[in-house]
């Protein structure tokens, strides 16, 4: 007997075919069996009727960050929402485990790192998460058997070095013990499940004490040593960040990431690729890498959005704008002494000038202030601002536009709510968009879903692209739009029985209307333990979404099922070799 049956679907597999109608049963969170309308004669126990419905196989997310998240929702909202049922963590160096336990003091380091480095609640990273392991496998353990999605887990270099270096992983170099020592922990890591190897050597990333993250300080050899032993398990990966993933690789870059997937004789993975017809020569440059590593023995992958995710922004805490050369020095001053060196018409002519040069690389999407939006306000002052775009605000003032949007966030001492809009929605930029997602070596992913989270939701990106691609800029075909989804990142990752609609493959499905499937307008709500608030997107058009045959979503509500399983290398992961 079947535990239920999808009847009369219009299935799009996964793999680019054609799309086909047919009759879907699931057994024993498989799908085990899939015939032309009408056909199947196995009774089930439970059945619908998905005429008109498009059956899917499950989203897979390639970089997010529900590393904390998932201990209080094991849903993964909004992703699950959208019909991810499957995510990858542990990205960009950072993870909550290994920690030491002789050293309870790491935990609070990983916290208000975590909290500064990813934009996570500290009061939710506090209040949330149990905190009751020591080793990588312990911290996979506590998730298995209470999530909802399926989700892998790379581990951080951040936390080995801290682990093996204690206070010293800031700033020092190991010491040949200790570099064995890092090793032994990191293939403990790896037996117990990890995916591979995440590092950071960007310049965006600080500690909870504005230091450097520990990654940033390892050295080549450091790095290459860790690559050299993922080669040693079986469905590994390397995921790398860089200071020029932000915009352009320097040479030593390139160099760098392409030395460590030769190492390894895997597939690396950074983000995020940005793509934007007024800077046409950024995606040349950063796809010379994928070119230098396939001749190298090597795969380096660039992951890329395909929608343009808002971000909101705030001179009151820290946000993307701190990170344009010499704009912390000033928005980390305290609130008096930032709003008095914001209103200095030398220092907002200094930061601009900063904020428009070469150095601030990709950042200098987020400098054109006239085409700011204002979001919420808190002072009589900016009473009926909300809604309305600065150029217009300042017209009527009669201010240059930075300065008029200074003096509107110092009249809510500093706590007014930005919404740059994109600099690259121009037809030009989708074109090339377009183009770039052609690459081999070019995956749609990044949407940071768990960090970040009341600045910006990346999350929605699975149903808002779907929706474009049926009903708006319409840049690539439904089938190709779900291969790009689903059976594109199971085959970087390796996932055993993944990504597409077939007979055996796991019942990852999500179901739904092709004439609305989309995304809501972010809002921000307020469910994080302790209250915090974050930004929520809610789909449209989803009407099931089932993890491993159970059904976790229906109609956008949870059914309080939690089936997913915690992905371990090896076992739920295949080898890509690169040789």
């Amino acid at each position: 007997m079947l535990d239920h049956l999808i009847r009369a679907a219009t299935v799009v597999d996964g793999t680019g075919a054609p799309a086909f109608a047919a009759d879907v049963g699931i057994r024993d969170g498989r799908i085990a069996v899939i015939a032309e309308p009408g056909a199947v004669v196995e009774p089930a126990r439970t059945r619908e009727d998905a005429h008109g419905l498009v059956l899917a196989p499950g989203f897979i997310d390639p970089h997010t960050h529900y590393d904390a998240q998932l201990f209080w929702d094991p849903y993964a909202t909004p992703s699950l929402n959208h019909g991810v049922t499957t995510v990858a963590g542990g990205n960009c160096g950072f993870t909550l485990a290994p920690l030491h336990p002789d050293r309870p003091e790491d935990a609070d380091y990983t916290r208000r790192m975590m909290s500064r480095v990813e934009g996570m609640s500290l009061v939710a990273l506090e209040r949330g998460a149990p905190w009751n392991w020591h080793g990588f496998g312990d911290y996979l353990d506590a998730l298995e058997g209470r999530i909802a999605v399926n989700a892998g887990f790379m581990v951080g270099h951040c936390a080995l070095r801290r682990h093996v270096m204690g206070p010293d992983a800031v700033g020092g170099q190991p010491t040949a013990g200790q570099l064995d020592a890092m090793l032994r922990l990191f293939h403990d890591a790896m037996d117990a499940g990890a995916w591979g190897l995440s590092t950071t050597q960007s310049s965006s990333h600080s500690d909870g004490d504005g230091a450097p993250v520990a990654s940033r300080h390892a050295r080549p050899e450091e790095l290459l040593a860790l690559s050299r032993a993922v080669a040693e398990h079986e469905g590994t990966q390397i995921e790398a960040i860089v200071a020029g993933c932000l915009d352009r690789f320097t040479d030593d870059e390139i160099d760098l990431l392409v030395e460590m997937s030769a190492a390894a004789g895997r597939p690396l993975n950074w983000n995020v690729l940005t793509i934007d017809s007024a800077v046409p020569e950024r995606v040349p440059r950063q796809l010379l890498a994928s070119e230098r590593a396939r001749r190298a023995g090597g795969r380096i992958v660039a992951l890329t959005m395909p929608i343009l995710t808002p971000m909101n922004m705030s001179l009151g805490t820290f946000c993307a704008l701190n990170l344009i050369p010499g704009w912390g020095d000033v928005l980390g001053l305290p609130v008096p002494e930032r709003i008095a060196r914001l209103r200095d018409p030398d220092v907002r002519a200094g930061m601009l000038r900063r904020a428009h040069g070469e150095e601030a690389g990709v950042l200098r999407r987020l400098t054109d202030f006239a085409r700011y939006v204002i979001g919420d306000t808190y002072s009589a002052a900016n009473e009926g601002l909300t809604g309305r775009v600065v150029r217009d605000i300042a017209a009527e003032r009669g201010q240059e536009p930075f300065h008029c949007l200074i003096e509107i966030c110092a009249a809510d001492r500093l706590r007014t709510v930005l919404w740059p809009m994109p600099t690259d929605n121009d037809p030009a930029s989708w074109t090339l968009r377009q183009q770039t997602w052609q690459h081999e070596d070019v995956m749609l992913g990044g949407s940071d879903a768990g960090a970040h989270l009341d600045r910006m939701c990346g999350a929605p990106y699975t149903t808002r692209f779907l929706g474009d691609c049926l009903r708006g800029r319409k840049l690539v075909g439904l089938e190709q739009a779900v291969r790009m989804l689903t059976d594109d990142p199971a085959r970087l990752f390796g996932l055993r029985d993944r990504g597409r609609i077939t007979e055996g493959h796991h019942a990852d499905l999500v179901l739904f209307d092709p004439e609305r499937i989309d995304a809501g307008a972010a809002r921000l709500v307020h469910d994080l333990p302790g209250d915090g608030p974050r930004l929520d997107s809610r789909p449209i058009g989803v009407l099931s979404v089932r993890v491993n045959g159970v059904e976790t979503i229906r109609d956008d509500e949870v059914t309080g099922a939690v089936p997913g399983t915690v992905l371990r290398s090896g076992r739920d992961t295949r080898t890509v070799s690169t040789r």
